[in-house]
């Protein structure tokens, strides 16, 4: 698998920890441990949001840490924590989850949450609409 981005969490602005991160075509990777491994991927097409935080203490070592938001089942939010040039890495996800949810044509209202059930029926907007007169 050929992979877009890698990087592992830092310490002190050096990559020694045992926290990778990978970003493939379709997929950001994450994965923990040494000698017993915990492997998290997420499709990019269900990512919903990015969000970048960086302390004085990152700034100071040019790390920072992306929040992944997504609509996973089994991690609806990712940390990477520590990545080098964290506004740069969040860009190029962007881009890349933008370029995915393209190719895979999926719209707005194909990744609402909000389900038939859960909306107003007719009568009850109207109804709603006629009390504000």
């Amino acid at each position: 698998m050929e992979y877009i981005w890698k990087d592992r969490k830092r310490h002190l602005g050096l990559p020694l920890s045992f926290t990778r991160y990978a970003l493939s075509e379709d997929r950001l990777f994450l994965s923990v441990g040494f000698f017993s491994i915990k492997d998290e991927e997420i499709l990019l097409y269900r990512i919903r949001d990015i969000s970048t935080s960086r302390s004085l203490w990152q700034r100071m070592f040019g790390v920072g840490s992306i929040t992944v938001v997504s609509s996973d089942k089994t991690a609806p939010t990712l940390l990477l924590k520590n990545v080098k040039n964290p506004l740069d890495v969040k860009e190029m996800l962007h881009q890349q989850v933008e370029k995915v949810k393209i190719q895979r044509r999926i719209r707005l209202g194909e990744i609402m949450t909000d389900t038939p059930e859960d909306l107003p029926e007719e009568s009850d907007a109207q109804w709603h609409e006629d009390d504000m007169e």
